[in-house]
């Protein structure tokens, strides 16, 4: 039987032990010497934030791990909860080192990868595929081992690509350990840390509400992405996906709807799969005057409705799922529709043709991002590098360029402007009042290219943000590499 005297106490240490190792982190930060990665462009704050906040969480779950084993009913499972807390550190580790010192997007794929195939060998697997409906399951056998990769690895990400608006990766991971937290009475050790966590997260979230002093990080996405999708293995009976795993898939339907379009989105436009922009479902909200506040407590009132609809889901094992889902989508669809988004979602037709007509400006101007990154290392200035990205600029088609510095301003024209001309600026992340300014050329002007580039404005805003983001990346790199 589940002891909720027992988890409240636990909720409550963790809430402690995160609040007091968060005030340590932001203390130590403030530190002169203190060094982290350097902001891009689509993170939404304009000040150095510390991504460090998944060192509280870290702290809570490695004491709440130690009073397991020294208290709590392990059932039989004493050693998956022992590897699933090296597993988990070791995924948190990844991750806080791409926090401070940035490994690259394959680095930390094939990084998750490996982690999530110990996990695998180490017991925490899924073994069968069980259908709630009719009942019939499907043993995986040699599949076991691809599918929980692909299991951890897709919960280990969903949580980074939604951690970019104050206080909402946090409030939507306190809702999966909620929802762990009941359906894990069966199973000591995963009430346990969920209890723990569930605190953590609430200590965390004092720091992270909008206005945050503090942010997850890849270290605690990844953490807390992988510890859900770890949890609800452990959870479930015998390695069988059935209520106890799907329940999960509910409370994330936020972030899987954001990533799977973000992926569509990429994918059409020949863009990098995992390359960050500024198209989330929070920063199109940000842009059109949402404040943070309104954002994220919209965001808590549309998770918490899948909330109840996954304890549904366990409290029916699963019988009503197909109702459920259908619940599910008609939310959605009225969510998107009061939002404006529905109307972009059913022209299909027209989304999917600019998108694939737009793929060979996005490839062209993705090799002059690379080749602008590579000067970083030959440029003696940075005023030389401003120079060669204008350059990029005019071979790209654009009519002028404005790069704006501590030390002045210089501007670049090409071509004749008006004011129909479109106009995209982007500012220095570490610096917000150093900018580039990129403009399109007046109708009917003659350009660099026969052509211009600029269908329309939605390609004139995807490349110019290409091109902005390999501009504050030089920048970036070349502080790095000159100190």
């Amino acid at each position: 039987m589940t002891n909720y005297s027992e988890l409240a106490i636990l909720g409550v240490l963790g809430l402690l032990l995160s609040s007091g190792a968060i005030y340590v982190v932001l203390r130590f930060s403030q530190k002169p010497n203190f060094a982290g990665r350097e902001l891009e462009a689509h993170h939404t704050h304009q000040t150095p934030i510390p991504r460090l906040g998944g060192i509280g969480l870290a702290v809570a779950f490695t004491v709440g791990f130690v009073l397991f084993l020294t208290f709590g009913d392990a059932n039989g499972k004493q050693d998956i909860i022992k590897h699933l807390f090296v597993v988990g550190l070791a995924m948190f580790g990844l991750g806080l080192w791409d926090d401070l010192f940035s490994l690259g997007a394959k680095r930390k794929l094939l990084g998750q990868i490996f982690l999530a195939s110990c996990a695998y060998f180490w017991g925490i697997e899924i073994t069968t595929l069980s259908n709630p409906i009719n009942h019939h399951s499907i043993e995986l056998g040699f599949w076991a081992w691809p599918v929980t990769v692909f299991w951890l690895v897709a919960t280990t990400n969903l949580i980074n690509l939604i951690d970019g608006v104050d206080g909402l990766a946090g409030g939507i991971c306190l809702m999966l350990m909620i929802l762990l937290v009941g359906v894990g009475g069966a199973n000591g050790g995963v009430a346990w840390i969920a209890a723990t966590l569930a605190g953590g997260l609430l200590g965390f979230l004092r720091f992270n509400f909008p206005p945050a002093r503090i942010y997850l990080g890849d270290g605690g996405a990844y953490f807390m992405g992988f510890l859900t999708g770890a949890l609800t293995i452990i959870n479930a009976q015998k390695g069988t996906v059935f209520a106890a795993l799907i329940a999960p898939l509910f409370v994330m339907a936020l972030p899987i709807l954001d990533t799977s379009l973000a992926i569509l989105r990429r994918g059409l436009k020949g863009l990098p799969l995992f390359s960050p922009d500024r198209r989330h479902i929070h920063h199109r909200l940000l842009d059109a005057g949402v404040s943070r506040r309104q954002l994220v407590l919209g965001a808590y009132v549309f998770t918490a409705f899948f909330l109840f609809l996954g304890f549904a889901v366990c409290w029916n094992q699963g019988s009503h799922l197909a109702i459920l889902i259908g619940i599910g989508v008609v939310f959605i669809l009225i969510a998107a529709g009061r939002l404006n988004f529905s109307r972009e979602w059913f022209s299909v037709g027209s989304v999917v043709g600019n998108s694939l007509a737009m793929r060979s400006e996005v490839q062209y101007v993705l090799a002059q991002k690379r080749w602008l990154l590579l000067e970083t290392a030959r440029a003696p200035d940075l005023a030389s590098l401003n120079a060669d990205t204008a350059f990029i600029a005019e071979k790209i088609g654009y009519a002028a360029v404005r790069i704006r510095m501590a030390e002045g301003e210089k501007v670049w024209h090409f071509a004749p402007t008006d004011e129909h001309s479109w106009t995209f600026r982007q500012k220095l992340p570490s610096q917000p009042d150093c900018f580039i300014e990129l403009t399109s050329a007046a109708k009917g002007a003659e350009i660099s290219p026969a052509v211009s580039p600029f269908r329309d404005r939605n390609t004139f805003i995807v490349l110019s943000e290409l091109l902005a983001n390999g501009w504050i990346k030089a920048h970036n790199g070349w502080r790095v590499r000159h100190k």
